[in-house]
């Protein structure tokens, strides 16, 4: 098979057979389909022979292990997608959920293809149902490696993860020309679509690297954390590397002697998981928030943390997105859940409202509620209102809550709460004692830990330098964990 690769090299890509090559184990690759031709004769393309029309499909290994892998070739037609086709992929998801592999796409796509016409639409539907077919049975992973605009993103968009590579890749429901001549707006493709738009703004992509081979070695890694199918099991490490003695000395110094002071919650997860096991995810979206796969005890887990480094680590529109979509990924596909939680509360005001922060924060409590795996929580600090319950509390079914004995747990703060129980002696100065006193006896009587402990809310308070052995004893326990028989319906309906 010739492949016009100097075509790519001359944009600075790499081309679609060598980007297959530097995703997947040396020479494991095998290509199938690469016969098919399109059988368009409309508007001249019954002259034109387009090679394998336009996406090489097959399958492969990485790190050993069994893949499903597409390329478009955009030297092809602009790797537009006909009839044949989205076929051909849409055959290749098939096989994958059949032999229960993962499918990794390549997209560097220019959409539909218009001489097609309906032919093509009809290409896409097809690849969009086995997409939702595959979802939860096998993982799928999308490389954005050029541009994709129109139904070429909706693909993308139903899969579990999206990469993105600077300069490279470009997401848009409609690009720039369209929305100029509709909008009467002049925007590069770059700024409406580009990766870093998606990796830090609209939360699309979930991992933004600045090459093509670091973006490949980054999905080999990804890999190496989650299972490959339903009901494959966690991945273990073959060696565990873990300095307690340093980590247990550097937990206790991360909180601030400040309680309204920031932290970064990274810190606090180092101390926790195995050593430099966390693989973070959306890195650059929704900061109070931190979402990641890790390793405890040479098991793959998930880990989601508030961040008081980013707005308080309050949680808003885009970290409630942000955490359900990983909480249900990781339910799935039977990863565990280690949940740290340090949150003031659902962000206030009206620009979250009008947002719909009630339908996004919704999110956060069906995921966790709905999720079966082993869960475990780790209360930090502050643990406040709503969102205390949404953080997978004891309420909505986490198999165990640990609470650092300095935190606090109520509807509220110290100093709201007095506000509001005692708005006329907060009026008068000459009350301050009095204020202060109830302050104090507000934070004795209601916040601390010990309370909720008694209630059977939290299952234990302990020091930080215990919490990574409670998490590695209670992820050892819960490993065999069945779920509970839920009550008979087709499904639920998760506010989206």
């Amino acid at each position: 098979m010739e492949y016009n690769i100097e075509k790519q090299h001359a944009k600075g890509k790499l081309h679609a057979i060598e980007r297959i090559n530097a995703l997947c184990d040396k020479d494991s690759f095998s290509e199938i389909y690469s016969g098919v031709r399109h059988n368009c004769t409309s508007f001249g393309m019954d002259k034109k022979d387009i090679p394998y029309d336009g996406v090489i499909t097959g399958f492969g290994k990485i790190n050993g292990r069994r893949v499903a892998v597409y390329a478009q070739d955009f030297t092809v037609q602009g790797g537009s997608l006909g009839l044949q086709h989205g076929e051909k992929i849409a055959q290749l998801i098939e096989k994958a959920i059949e032999v229960r592999c993962p499918v990794i796409g390549i997209n560097d796509s220019g959409g539909a293809r218009i001489q097609e016409g309906v032919d093509s639409l009809c290409g896409y539907g097809d690849l969009f149902y086995q997409n939702v077919r595959a979802s939860g049975s096998v993982p799928q992973i999308s490389i954005i490696a050029g541009p994709c605009a129109g139904g070429a993103v909706y693909s993308p968009g139903i899969t579990d993860f999206i990469f993105t590579v600077d300069k490279i890749s470009q997401l848009f429901i409609t690009g720039p020309k369209v929305v100029k001549s509709v909008m009467f707006m002049d925007i590069s493709a770059e700024d409406l679509g580009g990766a870093s738009i998606h990796s830090q703004k609209s939360g699309v992509a979930h991992f933004r690297s600045e090459t093509e081979d670091e973006c490949y070695a980054s999905v080999r890694k990804l890999l190496d954390y989650i299972p490959h199918y339903y009901g494959d099991e966690i991945v273990q490490a073959a060696k565990v590397h873990y300095d307690a003695k340093k980590k247990a000395k550097a937990i206790k110094e991360i909180l601030p002697e400040n309680p309204r002071q920031g932290y970064d919650v990274r810190k606090v997860i180092d101390c926790l998981v195995d050593d430099e096991s966390f693989f973070e995810t959306s890195a650059e979206f929704a900061k109070n928030c931190v979402t990641g796969f890790a390793k405890v005890d040479g098991r793959s887990i998930g880990v989601v943390a508030n961040n008081p480094a980013g707005v308080g680590g309050v949680l808003d529109c885009d970290s409630s997105d942000k955490i359900a979509r990983f909480v249900r990924y990781c339910d799935s596909f039977n990863i565990p859940l280690l949940t740290l939680v340090d949150v003031p509360g659902f962000i206030p005001g009206p620009q979250e409202e009008q947002k719909g922060i009630i339908r996004h924060g919704a999110k956060v409590i069906y995921a966790y509620s709905e999720a079966s795996v082993p869960k475990v929580s780790v209360i930090l600090r502050k643990a406040y209102g709503g969102a205390y319950i949404a953080m997978c509390s004891k309420h909505l079914g986490a198999d165990f809550v640990y609470a650092w004995s300095g935190s606090e747990i109520a509807v509220m703060g110290a100093e709201g709460a007095v506000e509001i129980l005692y708005a006329k002696e907060m009026a008068d100065p000459s009350k301050a004692a009095e204020v202060a006193a109830k302050k104090e006896a507000y934070k004795n009587e209601i916040m601390k830990p010990t309370i909720a402990a008694k209630r059977g809310y939290v299952s234990e308070v302990i020091e930080p330098e215990d919490t990574r052995k409670r998490i590695v004893d209670s992820f050892d326990f819960l490993l065999q964990k069945t779920s509970t028989d839920a009550p008979k319906k087709k499904h639920g309906n998760i506010p989206l």
